[in-house]
């Protein structure tokens, strides 16, 4: 499925211009939203026994843009940062750190099924985004 992609591109953040990007950069919680958005996506997409959660991520991607909104980030700035490609690779970085720091690795998709299967089972962000089949 390609909804957790479409709800990345529509929530990842990432400017590429001026004082917006910095600002929407150190909007730590936001970018942390943004990092459980990208776990989950490549979890899904790495776990044939995983999926997502369309309406749960959607409505979580939402709410990370209206915090950026509510803070007084205009929907260019955010499209803007949606699609800066040094910031996508950024996100990718960290994503995958995290994938390390809990023994998985983007390479591995049965780690990513063992990872996966941990957050649902924990309740975490990350697993709340996804479900098993």
């Amino acid at each position: 499925m390609k909804w957790v992609s479409s709800i990345v591109l529509s929530a990842v953040i990432v400017v590429s211009a001026g004082s917006a990007q910095a600002g929407l950069e150190e909007e730590q919680d936001i970018n942390q939203g943004l990092l459980v958005i990208a776990a989950a996506d490549k979890i899904r997409r790495a776990c044939d026994s995983i999926s997502g959660r369309l309406f749960k991520a959607r409505s979580y991607a939402n709410a990370l843009k209206d915090a950026a909104s509510d803070r007084g980030y205009s929907d260019d700035e955010i499209d803007s940062y949606i699609n800066d490609k040094a910031e996508k690779a950024k996100m990718r970085e960290r994503r995958n750190a995290y994938f390390k720091s809990k023994g998985a690795s983007n390479l591995d998709a049965q780690s990513l099924c063992v990872l996966g299967q941990q957050e649902i089972a924990g309740g975490t962000q990350i697993g709340q985004l996804l479900r098993t089949k």
